[in-house]
């Protein structure tokens, strides 16, 4: 039985296809097109706005190199690169237009970049040595695809990787996610968020991972 995530998962308010402003600490604007046409996806969830406007109350990332799974919109990874970031967006191929528009709309296309990436599928040819940032958000969703998230985690860390994960508790099931997930990393609140009291009362954490080491 085919399944339809936009089942699975209630949509925010939001019409089919709208160019946002979206404003975040320290001056932090994004100009976002959402687009509910191309799915879930199209649109940005409120663990992305969480984890974004923890990073642009951070600071700090000129010169880093930031991968995001599961952008979607690209709306993270955007941020990063708005603080200085050279950064990686990567979704499944329905989403690469979205996120390409968006880009250029922020006038990123210089330090942003576009690709595709299934979870548990090949990973795109690029220097993982240098991603210093793996960030991921609302991405805990759609059963089938737990594993092959984690997998995908997994091959994408290096050990001094910083993985920087949002999510929003929405099913019971979600909890099988974190059944996978504790096989391969280890993982805490982040403390240091200023509008942590607030988001924790709509169900949504933002954890730091940490891989476990690899048995040889």
């Amino acid at each position: 039985m085919d399944l339809d995530l936009e089942e699975l998962i209630p949509q925010p308010a939001s019409v089919k296809s709208d160019v946002l402003t979206l404003s975040f600490p320290n001056g932090c604007t994004v100009t976002l097109t959402v687009d509910s046409a191309v799915g879930c996806g199209g649109n940005y969830w409120p663990a992305g706005e969480v984890l974004a406007t923890y990073l642009a109350h951070r600071g700090g990332l000129n010169g880093s190199k930031v991968l995001e799974l599961g952008s979607g919109t690209g709306l993270v990874g955007l941020v990063a690169a708005k603080l200085g970031a050279e950064v990686l967006i990567t979704d499944q191929l329905p989403l690469l237009n979205t996120m390409e528009k968006n880009i250029r709309l922020n006038e990123l296309s210089g330090s942003v970049t576009a690709l595709e990436l299934n979870w548990g599928g090949p990973l795109p040819d690029i220097p993982l040595s240098g991603v210093s940032l793996l960030l991921a958000a609302d991405c805990v969703y759609f059963e089938p695809a737990f594993p092959l998230l984690v997998r995908t985690l997994e091959e994408l860390c290096r050990p001094n990787t910083e993985v920087l994960f949002c999510y929003k508790k929405r099913r019971k099931a979600d909890k099988r996610f974190f059944s996978f997930l504790k096989k391969k990393f280890t993982w805490t609140q982040v403390l240091d968020d200023p509008g942590r009291e607030i988001y924790c009362r709509q169900n949504i954490t933002l954890l730091r991972l940490k891989l476990k080491p690899r048995l040889e």
